[in-house]
């Protein structure tokens, strides 16, 4: 805000007070050295003006100078108010610059921070699949594991039979050896025809029996294999079976306790309920009592011009009986009028038939005595 400089004041314009010059006062007994010592002194002026005056110019150049400073602290106060302005507009500058900055790092922040939480969510998917990896190698590797476990004890019982067949064959090889002396002691003609003819039905059907007896133990390795399998299966199956009867039991002994909080929040809306109900049935009844009278003060004061009663509505029902109660009372107070009037017309009425009554009381008095004076004359 600034202000507007008040007109400086010339100096000259103001009156002047005129001296005369006057002789100075001295003393004859004074040497004139001190006299001359003296000339420099001033002294007070004389003046031809009256006090009066002298107080008024003094009075006025009083108001003049405490102006003239009025102006000067203004002018100062000009100059400040001007510095301050040019300093809060800086500081505004200042502030808006660093607004646009906190702004932009503001903005920048929020950048980095989707950034950063679309890197988190990146990280966490790509965890959770690392944990599906690492889970399904580790199913694999327990597997591997077991069917590692599985070969090797097959591979120790196939080394225990090997050993077994070994000795067994040791065991046997000297019946083999015996045979076969045999067989070099017996002429060629047994040793060809005789020899296949009786020997090698047993040979064929003891190969037959052996591969026979080869897939039985393959079977019944697959079937042992297939029964571990389901053995396992069925563990887990029982494992899983526990698992999911603790959770429905923990599920149970839940909704179990939501349905007691239920139960009593039933209990609860059904007393709110039945309060409610004896409330709205007592204002059903209020109503009712309402719209029985309403009904009640209609067919009192019905007026055609609203149409059938029965079809009306309860502010129609309230609305005639409000202009049927008006209109009562208009007439009521027409007839207090027509009573105050009526009354008024027969006290008149009364006066002036007593008025009459008087009147014919003087007239046959004066007709009585005029009968008697004239038989008085006669």
């Amino acid at each position: 805000m600034t202000t507007s400089p008040l007109p400086v004041l010339d100096g000259d314009s103001c009156p002047k007070v005129q001296m005369e010059k006057r002789v100075k006062n001295v003393f004859v007994t004074q040497p004139e050295d001190s006299r001359d010592r003296k000339k420099a002194v001033f002294c007070v002026p004389a003046t031809k003006e009256t006090p009066s005056k002298i107080l008024e110019v003094g009075v006025k150049t009083l108001k003049k100078t405490l102006i003239a400073r009025k102006q000067a602290e203004l002018h100062e106060v000009d100059v400040q108010l001007a510095l301050k302005t040019q300093d809060f507009r800086s500081c505004m500058e200042a502030l808006a610059l660093r607004r646009s900055e906190l702004e932009t790092e503001q903005r920048q922040a929020k950048e980095k921070m989707m950034k950063f939480e679309k890197f988190v969510a990146e990280n966490e998917v790509k965890r959770r699949r690392a944990l599906k990896h690492c889970e399904a190698a580790l199913e694999q590797n327990i597997l591997k594991q077991r069917e590692i476990e599985d070969l090797t004890e097959q591979l120790t019982k196939l080394e225990a039979r090997r050993q077994v067949l070994k000795q067994r064959t040791e065991k046997y090889k000297i019946y083999e050896d015996y045979l076969m002396k045999t067989l070099d002691l017996l002429p060629t003609i047994y040793r060809y025809n005789s020899y296949e003819s009786l020997v090698m039905p047993i040979i064929r059907r003891h190969q037959t029996l052996s591969i026979t007896h080869q897939e039985l133990l393959q079977r019944l390795r697959r079937m042992e294999a297939e029964v571990e399998q389901g053995q396992r299966q069925l563990r887990n199956l029982k494992r899983q079976h526990n698992i999911r009867k603790l959770m429905s039991t923990k599920e149970l002994s839940e909704l179990q306790s939501e349905l007691e909080s239920l139960k009593e929040k039933n209990k609860q809306a059904e007393v709110n309920l039945l309060m409610n109900q004896g409330a709205s049935r007592e204002k059903v009844e209020e109503v009712g009592k309402l719209l029985m009278a309403v009904n009640n003060l209609a067919q009192q004061c019905y007026l055609s011009q609203y149409g059938p009663l029965k079809s009306m509505s309860v502010l129609t029902m309230m609305d005639m009986v409000k202009e049927f109660i008006l209109d009562k009372a208009d007439t009521e107070r027409r007839v207090r009028r027509l009573e105050s009037c009526s009354t008024a017309a027969l006290m008149d009425k009364r006066w002036r038939e007593s008025l009459k009554s008087i009147g014919s009381k003087t007239q046959i008095k004066s007709s009585s005595k005029v009968s008697k004076t004239s038989e008085t004359f006669s």
